[in-house]
């Protein structure tokens, strides 16, 4: 597909952000602890190993509502990576034997064994969405073993080592679907189910192995002409029974483009408002979207020149982020230092704020009060006033666990979204009691966390 016909231009920042996101964190070092349990986001294992391992999925659910014309036409493209092991080796000095090692210096960089990633694209052929039904369009998806080396040679040009990169092969399917939407409106559900069908390695020793059979940060983008995507987040009034009917397992549709547009959306494992933009202030990728590209650019500033070394010798991105900080010229520097995006001309009022009250006020609800709810502990009805003794069991929360044995008095009960009760007190012998009152700072137990004191 070509770049002048290729619609999912506009798409592409927000997309390179999710497929790598997590893919090397700060400090961007191979050594560091949070680089240790890589692979986070999109991963899609073998279907035996998710079989065993409910904390492992092995395919993706994606379910959209169009609001189509009489020649509307879909377009999906899947993107991911496939890992790529990375081994260091040692060359002998007459440089014709190679053996593997857990790291190598060459001229100050610190090569070390590192998994690597390979960026794919499968583009599917575009589709009419009228008339709706029929057998679900299918795609293979094949990822090739591969194996290369790549010579390291000092600055004299000898060969004092080798990098190997291997992929593993990795298969799977994207299946999409057309069926008319829940609710009387004339909308069609598109579904795009992307799977592994890759067959359970014999090397499935760890996560790792597997991740090598894996398709890693998955994500679908969808296109339409002729057409119009309903946002799921916000669709309009004769849309919501038909996106009440839609189930995304696994990932998050959202419309892309500029505000207002509706012919392209990005679904990725990452939730996501509609219409997601990278910051124009944005120098470049950090491979870590959810953080502050300033925060982020000072703390490489922080590493020493050993730690650059390793960072460099790490990943080619963690290289570039490394180099990118070290030559940011000031003017980037104070672009990265906030925007704000909401001026209004001079002169102009702010626009009155409407009062916005607690979800636990009485004004909101009248049947509830915290102030004067009531639960019940040992057969004693608990409320304001009632002196308890605090026994916290319920989390592993040094803070609370300090507080055992304390005495306190109720202030009020609460109950949570999901219905769940917890008991507010202030303590006793604590000199800032009536001041928390005051502000109404309360610490919050389970019902089964005190014992009420006669």
């Amino acid at each position: 597909m070509s770049t002048a016909s290729d619609p999912f231009v506009a798409a592409r920042a927000v997309a390179d952000a999710v497929l790598f996101e997590g893919y090397v964190l700060y400090p961007y070092r191979a050594s560091a602890q949070k680089n240790q349990l890589r692979w986070q986001f999109g991963v899609l294992v073998p279907p035996a190993w998710a079989a065993v391992d409910p904390s492992e999925r092995s395919a993706m659910r994606t379910e959209v509502v169009i609001d189509p014309g009489g020649d509307a036409t879909l377009t999906v493209r899947v993107r991911c990576l496939q890992v790529q092991h990375r081994q260091i080796e040692s060359a002998s000095p007459a440089g014709d034997a190679f053996e593997p090692v857990d790291e190598l210096q060459v001229d100050g960089t610190r090569w070390v064994p590192w998994d690597e990633a390979i960026e794919h694209q499968i583009d599917l052929e575009p589709m009419a969405l009228l008339p709706v039904g029929g057998e679900p369009r299918s795609h293979p998806v094949t990822l090739p073993e591969s194996q290369t080396t790549e010579l390291l040679t000092d600055a004299s040009g000898a060969v004092v080592g080798r990098a190997v990169r291997r992929c593993r092969p990795v298969e799977g399917i994207v299946r999409v679907t057309t069926g008319w939407a829940d609710g009387p409106s004339a909308l069609v559900k598109v579904a795009v189910e992307v799977s592994n069908t890759s067959p359970r390695p014999a090397d499935d020793a760890d996560r790792d192995a597997m991740v090598a059979h894996s398709l890693v940060a998955v994500h679908t983008l969808l296109a339409v002409r002729d057409a119009a995507f309903v946002s799921l987040l916000d669709p309009p009034a004769m849309a919501v029974e038909a996106v009440s009917g839609c189930g995304n397992d696994g990932t998050f549709p959202v419309l892309i483009g500029d505000e207002g547009d509706a012919e392209v959306m990005l679904s990725s494992p990452i939730i996501l408002y509609d219409y997601p933009a990278v910051a124009p202030e944005s120098a470049g990728d950090f491979c870590d979207a959810t953080e502050i590209d300033e925060i982020l650019a000072l703390r490489v500033l922080t590493l020493t020149d050993e730690e650059k070394a390793e960072a460099r010798g790490t990943d080619a991105r963690a290289a570039a982020i490394v180099d990118r900080c070290d030559d940011l010229p000031p003017e980037v520097w104070s672009r990265l230092h906030g925007a704000v995006r909401s001026l209004r001309p001079l002169g102009q009022p702010d626009p009155p704020e409407p009062e916005v009250l607690p979800w636990w006020d009485p004004g909101v609800d009248s049947e509830v009060d915290p102030w004067t709810d009531t639960t019940w502990v040992g057969g004693v009805e608990v409320g304001k006033g009632t002196p308890v003794r605090l026994r916290p069991s319920r989390r592993a929360d040094a803070h609370d666990l300090f507080l055992a044995g304390r005495t306190a008095t109720v202030a009020g009960v609460f109950k949570d979204v999901d219905g769940a009760e917890h008991v507010a007190v202030t303590l006793d012998d604590d000199p800032a009691a009536e001041l928390f009152e005051w502000q109404r700072r309360y610490l919050y137990f389970h019902p089964d966390e005190v014992e009420v004191l006669t």
